[in-house]
């Protein structure tokens, strides 16, 4: 037998088989031995590369045939067209190929130019290899996109991850593909699980994002005071990040937004310790919520008084009806007055939404028109605002 060598830049074209596939490849070959010859150019192998690895693990006789190209580029673009006549390959895989075609032509004609013929029809790299294979050229040109990020993440996490999203054992879209990388970056723990098919991208990207979200939490309340420390008030302010049982989907799932708190841990919060003796409560809450509302309102020493509304422009989800509406609880204890007449709110906001969970600005202006020398709190703030003092995680 001629001497046969492995170029690695060859072989990373190679479609890989899973061990069930060569087993059956093993188990063929020892009864029938290799029929087929080996296909080399200038002596290295550039088809039959797990039949070789067989016939010199079984000390089996085998033939090769060699064949005339001008150089490597040219090699790798009859691999690769050589790839894509296989029968068994996944979409993933034709597409990855597809890829690879595309831009070796590319490079080979200095980008994706039309072609140049007397009484042809000029087309584009992109529209010559689309009509090989029956697809569109923009198609083609995002096969170059997956196939770029494959090869990144082989590069990066290992060959090991290039097979797995090629054979389909990761359920990963196309243009997702390079979020393995940042899996590998920041939780390496996952990626096995992953490669086994035992766990998806959305699952451990959750993960991680609700890690990350507490970790920021953790971190910005070594610096925060005690709720029962930041002072007395006489206006309270709240939008409680409410965890639902029902979440309309994962990937609407509130806990993908900020980390959540059960009805007791809102319950639980000594809110009556920063509260005068004579104080006001505006305590936002959706519509499933609303019975919940009414349980802090009580728990944080408030009687229920009336409500406000904010009406937004757009349909949002919901499990029974789609919600279009917030409800502002106003809560009172002690002996508070009421706002003068010319103070007294519309009980309904019209505001468009913003982004998640933000509210309308308009009710800071309406709580200080109501009662414009009290002491005011936002709870749960995000932002800070003159003439307001602040708790929670984002202010």
């Amino acid at each position: 037998m001629a001497e046969i060598f492995i170029d690695s830049e060859f072989a990373n074209y190679i479609r890989p088989l899973s061990d069930e596939e060569f087993e059956k490849l093993k188990e063929s070959i020892k009864l029938e031995g290799i029929r087929d010859p080996l296909v080399v150019w200038n002596g290295f192998l550039i088809d039959g590369y797990h039949r070789y690895k067989i016939a010199t693990e079984l000390e089996i006789e085998f033939k090769t045939i060699e064949i005339d190209l001008p150089d490597k580029e040219a090699v790798k673009e009859w691999i690769i067209k050589n790839q894509l006549g296989r029968r068994n390959l996944t979409s993933q895989e034709a597409s990855y190929y597809r890829g690879k075609l595309y831009e070796s032509r590319k490079l080979n004609h200095g980008g994706d130019r039309k072609s140049k013929g007397q009484n042809v029809l000029l087309k584009t790299t992109a529209e010559k290899i689309a009509e090989e294979y029956g697809v569109t050229d923009k198609t083609i040109k995002r096969d170059a996109e997956f196939s770029k990020a494959v090869d990144k993440v082989a590069e990066k996490v290992g060959k090991e991850a290039k097979n797995a999203i090629l054979t389909g054992q990761i359920n990963i879209p196309k243009k997702d593909v390079e979020k393995i990388i940042e899996i590998k970056e920041e939780a390496p723990e996952f990626i096995e699980p992953i490669l086994k098919g035992e766990k998806t991208i959305s699952e451990i990207n959750r993960k991680i994002n609700r890690t990350k979200k507490i970790n920021e939490i953790i971190e910005k309340a070594s610096d925060k005071k005690r709720l029962s420390d930041i002072g007395v008030y006489s206006v309270i302010y709240a939008d409680p990040p409410w965890r639902y049982d029902y979440p309309i989907s994962d990937s609407r799932r509130i806990e993908n937004q900020y980390p959540t708190m059960d009805i007791n841990e809102i319950c639980d919060l000594e809110v009556q310790k920063i509260c005068n003796d004579d104080a006001i409560l505006f305590l936002w809450v959706t519509s499933p919520m609303l019975e919940n509302g009414l349980k802090v309102l009580k728990n944080w020493g408030f009687e229920y008084r009336t409500s406000m509304v904010w009406v937004k422009p757009t349909i949002g989800m919901g499990q029974w009806v789609r919600q279009r509406h917030e409800f502002v609880l106003i809560g009172v204890k002690g002996n508070l007055p009421t706002p003068e007449g010319s103070n007294k709110p519309d009980s309904v906001i019209e505001s468009p939404r913003e982004e998640h969970s933000k509210k309308p600005d308009i009710l800071y202006e309406i709580i200080e028109k109501m009662y414009p020398e009290l002491s005011k709190v936002e709870l749960f703030s995000r932002k800070k605002r003159e003439g307001w003092d602040n708790w929670g995680f984002e202010s």
